[in-house]
Formats: structure tokens, sequence, C-alpha cells
């Protein structure tokens, strides 16, 4: 293993925790997969061999992006915003649906489908890093600095939200997180919230008034699944889910009461023994920590979550030590995002929070978003390769100006 590490670049820690929670995968995985075997068909081993495909797929992603200069995300940011926009209008009017979400492209001849989404979150965080470098000056000017940096977060938040509430939220406050710590004056992200809000109402009252416009085609389902959670009824699916994944979570305790051969100290049903997730559509993605606990036990999964913690205070220790406002930005991104979204899985699972559409990062099964998060994490390692590799004159005296005049290869 030291031999391996000492041959990866960057934080060896964010590695290890890489590694444990993709081999944590692949058990969890082809053991949380029945209910797909019942609906779909095929065998456990079948979505397993999938899933390790998009495992190697992922680990060599961040491979090749951790030997890359970071100097180059920053060129390539304005080029990722324009295709991830591509990308989100072709899927707003070709893409895939699934339960009246469109948010799949499926890509031809291989069969294989990813979310248009989980690449514009990374390519957003991307271009809004690189243009609050490049207005850090200019911020308090509404037309020169605000407008050119909140543009690009109403674009893709609102490509978003049509087919994705959930996702389109998280992103929105991932953005004014890095729009405050970027010194963007309070009372403009107080207008902008506002702003948001009030252009939301507005597209709601005109879905309300024209339904057959289809512009909220999960209006129904998002009203549902607040109602189901306010009232708890358990007489709606949704509710009978979120109920399932807390009864899945029961079952993982560590139980003091029987036979001593029988007792785990770490409680838990035992690896491929859980009976909930024969119930839980989704316990392989939206329910995978309720699925993880029954089986792992409450023990690991605090565990994981101190795994989670982790990886971000290591993300986050990166980025304040990076000698470029970029840097710093970019990885203060890509951090709350995998945290964000373990965060609302964990959330929903125990009950905290309404039902919604976001899986745990590098351990629930899909290929999109593993993909974008080894992604971003290749980023990262990029940044923190570059601060533990001996430095030369001309690297030691590179400065944010300089990194702005490299930049203008982009404006080509």
């Amino acid at each position: 293993m030291n031999k391996v590490l000492k041959y990866l670049g960057g934080d060896r820690v964010i590695w290890i925790i890489t590694f444990l929670l993709l081999a944590f995968s692949l058990v969890s995985v082809y053991s949380f997969v029945p209910i797909l075997v019942k609906i779909e068909g095929g065998t456990p081993f079948k979505y397993l061999f999938k899933h390790f495909i998009y495992v190697i797929i992922g680990l060599g992603v961040m491979f090749w992006v951790h030997r890359t200069n970071p100097k180059y995300f920053s060129q390539l940011a304005k080029f990722g915003f324009y295709l991830a926009v591509a990308l989100l209008i072709f899927t707003f009017f070709f893409g895939m649906k699934v339960n009246d979400a469109g948010r799949w492209v499926k890509i031809p001849f291989v069969g294989l489908t990813f979310q248009s989404s989980d690449f514009a979150k990374l390519a957003l965080v991307l271009y809004v890093s690189r243009l609050l470098m490049k207005k850090k000056d200019v911020l308090n000017d509404w037309r020169n600095g605000f407008w050119p940096v909140v543009i690009p977060i109403v674009i893709i938040c609102g490509l978003i939200v049509k087919d994705n509430f959930s996702t389109a939220a998280i992103l929105f406050a991932i953005s004014l997180t890095l729009l405050f710590l970027g010194r963007v004056p309070i009372l403009k992200i107080l207008s902008l919230i506002g702003g948001g809000i009030a252009l939301f109402m507005f597209i709601v009252l005109i879905h309300i008034s024209a339904p057959d416009l289809k512009l909220l085609p999960r209006w129904e389902t998002w009203v549902n699944r607040y109602q189901n959670k306010i009232a708890d009824d358990g007489s709606a699916q949704d509710n009978a889910q979120a109920m399932n994944s807390e009864l899945a979570i029961y079952n993982g305790r560590v139980n003091w009461v029987g036979d001593w051969d029988q007792i785990s100290i770490f409680g838990g049903q035992g690896v491929g023994d859980g009976q909930l997730k024969e119930y839980l559509p989704e316990a392989y993605a939206d329910f995978f920590y309720a699925s993880f606990v029954e089986e792992f036990g409450p023990i690991i999964a605090g565990v994981l979550l101190l795994l989670y913690l982790i990886l971000l205070f290591r993300i986050m220790r990166i980025g304040l030590n990076a000698d470029s406002l970029f840097e710093t930005y970019l990885c203060i991104g890509i951090g709350v995002i995998i945290l964000s979204q373990a965060a609302v899985n964990m959330l929903v699972c125990t009950g905290l929070f309404p039902v919604t559409g976001q899986n745990m990062p590098l351990l629930a099964m899909g290929g999109s978003a593993m993909i974008m998060t080894c992604l971003g994490l290749g980023m990262v390692q990029s940044i923190a390769n570059k601060q533990i590799r001996p430095k030369t004159e001309e690297q030691a005296n590179t400065s944010d100006e300089e990194l702005e005049e490299e930049e203008i290869l982009e404006n080509v």
C-alpha cells in the first residue's frame, strides 16, 4: 500500500478514504440490488460488474486529473460551463424520462446513461471559482462584478430545477457559500436569495394557472412529499418508503438481548442479511444509508460519517493552503458538494428531511455521479500535488495576477 501511495501524488488520506469508500461500494451494491433484480431482471453479479467498471473509470479519471497542472482547470472553466448548459438544454428536450423527470441522457451504442446535472454541478463550481478570482476587485459593482458572477448560477440552477429541485437548491446554496467566501457584499447576496425565491414563486404561479405548459412537471410530487412528511400518516408511496427507511435503521441497532453468540457489538443484521432493502426501491442509491445501517450497524455507520468529515477537512485544508484564490474556492466548492450530498441522504433516511433524490458519494450505485465525484477529487489532488511538489523559483513566484494572464487563452 505504501508503494502505491508513494507513486500517487496529492494527499494520502484522501486516496485512502477514496479507496475505502469505493471498496465498500462494491460490497454494498452487490448486497442492496435484490429489488432491482426483481424489477428489471438480471443477477446481482450483473449490476456488480457494471458498478465495478464505473469504479475503474472513476479511479482512472481521478488519477489522470491529479497529474494535471491546476492552471488548466481555470482555463477550461468557461468551456465546461458552456458544455454544461448545452447538455442541460439537450436533456430538457431529449432526456430520458423516469417518473416524469427527464434527468438522463443515453449514450449512443453503449446503452449507458448519465445525469447532466452531475457534470453541471462541478462545471458551475469551477466557473464561479474562476469568476470570483477575476472579479475580486469589482464584486461591489452590479454591472461589472456581481451580475457576471450571478448569471451563470441562475442559468444552471434554472435549467436543473425543472426536473431535480433538490439538486438545484443544494447547488444554489453552495454557490451562495462561495459568494460569501468571495466577499460579495452581504446585501447583494440577500438580494439574490430574495430574487431567486420570487422568481421561483412566479414560475409556480404560472404552473398552477396553466398546468398544460408543464413548466414544473414534478410540482405535485414535491408538494406530496412535503405534505406526507408533515402528515406522517404513511398513506403515500414516498412516505411508505421513508417509514421503511426508518425501520431499516431501527433493525440495524445494537441489540443486547438474546444469546451471546448472536450479539454483535457493532449491531446490524450482517452483510447481505438486511430485510428492508427488499422494499426500498432505491436501497442502492437514494436510501443507501438506511440499508447500510441495517446491515453494517450504527457503529460502522458512524465511522462512515467520520470518513466523510475527515475527507471534507482534508479538502478544506488543501484549499486554504493554496496560493491561488481560484484553487481555494474550487476545493471548498468540491468539498461542500460531497458533504452536502451525503448529509441529505442521511437526513432523508433518518426521517429528518423529505424524500429526495440525493445518493451517497462514492458509495451508491450510479455511473455519472461517481465519475464526477472522482473528477472533483482528482482536481483537489492536483492542487495538493502542486503544494507538496518541490517548487522551482518560477513556481514559487506565481501569483493570482500571473494566473489571470495565463487565462488569456480562453478569450481567443
